[in-house]
């Protein structure tokens, strides 16, 4: 039995303390699940087999005595290298497994070819070191123990590896390049363990317990800390192919080198040479894989966004890209048409119940389009609450799509438990322009009145054109003194005497001539000019009140309002301002707001009015009866003065016999309410005759006098100005009980007086034989002012 030294004593007992690195490594594999159990396993199996190869091989030593037996220090090298080695590779293995050591086993693998790159250039460069005629190491060369083959090239790819993962890992990378650094310690320590008992040399096998002990310890630790989450990194051809390139380069100035010095190529340099080229053409041929790979993803990927780019996210039909796409990929000759359609009041839906609400709606819309395709059909969402069908036919199948399409389109939206009802305007063109015809369809299906399919028109050109031209003019028609205001009278009834007038806007252009208020007015108000025109109309009015006023005419004089500038807040400081500015009582201005203007914000209407009334002028609310007003809107609307509309006062005889039957209903209805009525639109004796029969006191219209300028209005005025004073009011007679109602002035106590309608059974009622002393309605008492 051979006598141990201290040494070797010492190495055994170093090889005893990496037992507990083991030990650990195993009840982490126990503890983990998945992948990392297993990368821990591998790790601990690994660790365990190379120490039980160590301890065994150096046991063995110490008991047989290998130093006397010849051979048998070779042989007992060998078993303990390939103990030891498959240990270490059983290591490598379970360090490539680590999480974040590569995402996937493709790219487990294509590391491990990095590796072999790195560790067979490393290979190729220490046998030119070791072998003939380098030899750095001189007689300590290990070439004549073949044991230390599967450690040293362990060994070389354990560096390799540690390499690659310390390019490629993911961060934090550092904990598994850690574990990489600690498996080759281990392949070190097999080879210097293997080359003790080769050589025979103690000092070797103290070493190898050290390195082994410390290798394992640090793979221990290096685990533990590499449990911590990583940050996946990209593709490792992102950091570019140094690590390819050095080991070549390094091979080859090794083999020149090697060459040069008269050396030889033997086994372990075709060795290395071997697994170089290998590892490269095995790499080389995953790379053009993933090229392939990548490529198809790519065009899966650019194909993907391509219809991205073509189809609304959000109803999922196609955009205004996809639509063009569609039209100019439709077949020469082929009969095509395009419906184009906008939901008409979207923007209330979005106000009032929110985006989230509205971008419902529209998906129902675009789900709706869908399902009321034909074949070949493509529906689009240019935008917002704008769409679009293309659909192979003529012009007359597609005003037969577009009204089937409208029918639909203006069902319930069941939304949140609620039903929101729309309607839509549709423009169809079937020739020429698709895309611009059936959007200027669709405008005038809008300014038509909406809820209605329009077919283009060749004059729809012309007419956008003109319409162009009148936005460019009208700009600068203030400031080039184009405009002018004319004055249509407002007369008492029965008398026809003027008691007001209303201020109508004019446009005359050099070029173009004179330019109807009803093709001018909507220009600005699409444009955004309304404002500044507005202003200038209302400082003009006032100018002339206030000359009339200051050369004694009793009259009052109304201005039409537009609704954009009635929703301006400083709107009322602007009246209040001009009126001050010209010296003009607030009672002798009226402004005139649409009855269209009620069918908006009905809240906001009554408050910007509420705002004009504190300033002193009074409000009239004109075209009423076009259909907007209800009765629980005008109870609340603070106006003072009702405007029949001309429609209603031309209204032809009904089956009784009776004209214009509405009229005397909306003239009992305003003197009930304490309004004062204006009949406006007559144009002839018998109009006048149904106005006066139903006591309205105001009239306005052809019969009494077009809108004339302001000088021609004074001069009437002063032909019917009496030099004396005016007559006294006719005594009160009875009244016949069949006569109709009366609008009259009552007394309500002193300094109060109130229009009221009075029947003829009331004991103030007048019978209408004369003017009820009504030439002066403008002023404030008479009109419910006080």
């Amino acid at each position: 039995m051979h006598s141990p030294s201290g040494m070797e004593l010492a190495g055994l007992a170093g090889l005893l303390v990496a037992v507990p690195a083991v030990a650990y490594l195993g009840q982490s594999g126990r503890r983990h699940t998945g992948a990392a159990r297993r990368a821990h396993l591998l790790l601990a199996a690994g660790g365990a087999v190379a120490t039980a190869a160590a301890l065994a091989g150096l046991a063995t030593a110490l008991l047989t005595g290998h130093h006397d037996v010849p051979g048998h220090s070779r042989a007992l090298a060998t078993a303990v290298a390939i103990g030891m080695g498959l240990g270490t590779l059983a290591l490598l293995a379970g360090t490539v497994a680590l999480p974040g050591a590569a995402r996937s086993p493709g790219d487990a693998v294509r590391h491990v070819l990095d590796g072999l790159v790195i560790a067979a250039a490393i290979w190729f460069v220490g046998w030119v070191l070791l072998s003939r005629p380098t030899r750095v190491l001189g007689d300590a060369t290990p070439n004549t123990c073949l044991a230390i083959l599967l450690p040293a090239v362990l060994l070389v790819i354990g560096l390799g590896l540690t390499a690659v993962l310390a390019l490629h890992a993911h961060r934090p990378r550092r904990h598994t390049v850690r574990v990489a650094a600690g498996v080759t310690v281990v392949a070190a320590a097999a080879n210097v363990l293997a080359i003790g008992i080769c050589r025979e040399h103690d000092g070797y096998t103290l070493v190898s317990g050290l390195l082994l002990t410390a290798g394992l310890t640090h793979v221990a630790w290096a685990v533990r800390a590499a449990d911590r989450p990583v940050e996946v990194s990209g593709d490792v051809l992102e950091r570019g192919g140094a690590y390819v390139v050095v080991p070549m380069l390094a091979m080859v100035a090794a083999l020149g080198y090697h060459l040069a010095r008269g050396g030889t190529m033997d086994l372990f340099g075709y060795l290395g040479a071997t697994v170089e080229g290998l590892a490269l053409v095995g790499r080389q041929y995953l790379a053009l894989g993933d090229v392939r790979r990548y490529t198809m993803r790519l065009r899966q990927s650019e194909a993907h966004f391509r219809e991205l780019a073509h189809t609304d996210p959000l109803t999922g039909l196609a955009n205004r890209r996809g639509l063009q796409r569609a039209l100019r990929s439709a077949p020469d000759g082929a009969k095509t048409a395009l419906i184009g359609i906008d939901m008409d009041g979207f923007k209330t839906v979005n106000d009032m119940r929110g985006h989230d609400v509205g971008d419902r709606v529209l998906a129902e819309v675009g789900a709706r389009l869908r399902r009321n395709l034909l074949a070949g059909d493509v529906a689009a969402r240019l935008g917002g609450d704008e769409f679009a069908v293309l659909m192979h036919g003529g012009a007359d199948e597609a005003v037969l799509a577009a009204h089937r399409l409208l029918a639909v389109l203006g069902e319930p939206y069941d939304v949140d438990g609620g039903s929101i009802f729309l309607s839509a305007s549709v423009g169809v063109a079937a020739t020429g322009e698709l895309l611009h015809d059936a959007d200027l369809a669709l405008r005038y299906a809008k300014q038509r009145g909406k809820n209605r399919v329009e077919s283009y028109q060749a004059e729809y050109d012309e007419l956008l054109r003109r319409r162009g031209t009148l936005t460019g003019e009208l700009r600068h028609a203030i400031d080039r003194d184009q405009l002018r205001l004319v004055y249509q009278p407002v007369v008492a009834l029965p008398s026809m005497r003027p008691v007001g007038a209303e201020a109508l806007l004019r446009w005359t252009h050099p070029d173009l001539g004179r330019v109807p208020p009803v093709e001018f007015i909507p220009v600005a108000e699409e444009s955004g000019l309304i404002n500044r025109i507005g202003a200038w109309v209302l400082e003009e009015a006032c100018k002339q009140l206030a000359e009339w006023l200051a050369k004694g005419h009793d009259v009052w004089l109304s201005v039409n309002l537009s609704p954009k500038e009635l929703h301006d807040a400083d709107y009322a400081g602007r009246v209040a301002d001009v009126l001050e500015e010209y010296g003009v009582p607030p009672q002798r201005l009226v402004l005139e707001v649409t009855e269209h203007a009620v069918a908006t914000d009905m809240e906001e209407l009554v408050r910007r009015l509420a705002e004009l009334r504190e300033t002193g002028v009074r409000i009239a609310l004109d075209d009423f009866g076009a259909g907007y007003s209800s009765l629980t809107q005008l109870r609340t609307l603070p106006v003072d003065i009702l405007k029949i509309d001309h429609a209603l006062v031309a209204e032809p005889e009904s089956r009784t016999g009776t004209a214009a039957p509405l009229v005397d209903v909306v003239v009992r209805l305003g003197h009930r309410l304490g309004l004062e009525v204006l009949a406006e639109g007559i144009g002839t004796p018998a109009q006048r005759e149904v106005v006066e029969e139903a006591g309205c006191r105001l009239g306005q219209g052809s019969l009494f006098g077009w809108g004339v300028p302001a000088e021609h209005l004074e001069s009437r005025l002063l032909s019917l100005r009496s030099p004396g004073p005016r007559p006294a009011p006719a005594p009160r007679s009875t009244p016949q009980n069949d006569a109709p109602a009366r609008s009259q002035v009552v007394r309500l106590g002193p300094g109060m007086r109130q229009v009221r309608a009075l029947l003829p059974s009331d004991p103030d009622f007048v019978a209408a034989t004369r003017d009820q002393n009504v030439g002066s309605v403008d002023s404030g008492r008479e009109m419910g002012q006080g």
